[in-house]
């Protein structure tokens, strides 16, 4: 974990996965191949899935296999993949048994200021990943990376996945990306989460995963040290968030812009 968390520090870094462990097959597969991706690109990826989606649009939505069932599959993906792993937790009970499987703990978007939460994450002494809430302005995290370090914790990642603008749509602000890192945090990029049309479809929601590529070399340029993407080899039959994941296939290629493009930033 310290290696991984210095690793952010200093270098580019991904992660990616698919939303939501739909089986454990298929998870397996995609990390195997993200590991091939990682080792050939030489750039640190850390998988990601979850094993529940506590916040889907409906409630006959496809959440994921549960907790216990979850951290075993992930458990065993992390050792046939050698790819660190990073998952979501919702509640703070959660937090121990979870820190124990994988290397970083997700806290979701909508969950980004729950205290309890929060702590509980930190307490572990675990990699803790926040999404900035689509509803908080960029300055409004440091009340929450302060909530993380009052139990002394220090390893604290900030992912941007864009803003609330109107209905069912997200816009990103890339000035975000400077003022979370001036809160002495690496800074995560989502570029599959702010592409999504929140509630679109209706009993779900849509997303324009065209867009992915344009936002992505945006945010490497803008200075972020991690790029998150759910990735799928079919994104138009995935169980959860389909509309704005990207294809496994087109991901390599995506990432090597993506190097470019950091090459670029960080000589300049």
């Amino acid at each position: 974990m310290d290696t991984l968390f210095h690793q952010s520090c200093t270098a580019p870094f991904l992660i990616a996965g698919p939303c939501v462990l739909e089986s454990f097959e298929l998870a397996r597969d995609v990390a195997v191949e993200l590991a091939g991706i990682s080792k050939r690109l030489g750039i640190p990826i850390v998988f990601k899935s979850s094993f529940d989606k506590a916040n889907r649009t409906s409630v006959t939505s496809f959440r994921g296999p549960g907790m216990h069932k979850g951290i075993e599959w992930l458990g065993k993906i992390r050792e046939a993949s050698g790819l660190p792993v990073i998952t979501d937790i919702h509640l703070p009970e959660q937090a121990a048994p979870v820190a124990e499987v994988v290397d970083v703990l997700q806290i979701p978007a909508f969950l980004c200021r729950q205290t309890d939460l929060l702590v509980a994450a930190a307490q572990t002494g675990t990699i803790v990943n926040v999404k900035k809430g689509q509803f908080l302005a960029p300055w409004d995290m440091k009340p929450v990376v302060e909530k993380l370090r009052s139990t002394g914790h220090s390893k604290l990642w900030l992912t941007e996945r864009g803003s609330c603008f109107g209905y069912n749509n997200l816009v990103v602000d890339f000035r975000s990306i400077r003022i979370m890192h001036d809160l002495g945090c690496p800074v995560v990029f989502d570029a599959t989460h702010s592409v999504q049309i929140p509630g679109g479809q209706g009993n779900s929601s849509g997303g324009r995963r065209e867009f992915v590529p344009m936002l992505a070399r945006a945010a490497a340029a803008c200075g972020c040290q991690g790029i998150f993407m759910e990735v799928h080899p079919d994104p138009d039959h995935a169980l959860c968030d389909g509309p704005n994941s990207w294809p496994l296939a087109k991901t390599e290629a995506l990432i090597k812009e993506l190097i470019a493009v950091w090459s670029v930033t960080h000589e300049s």
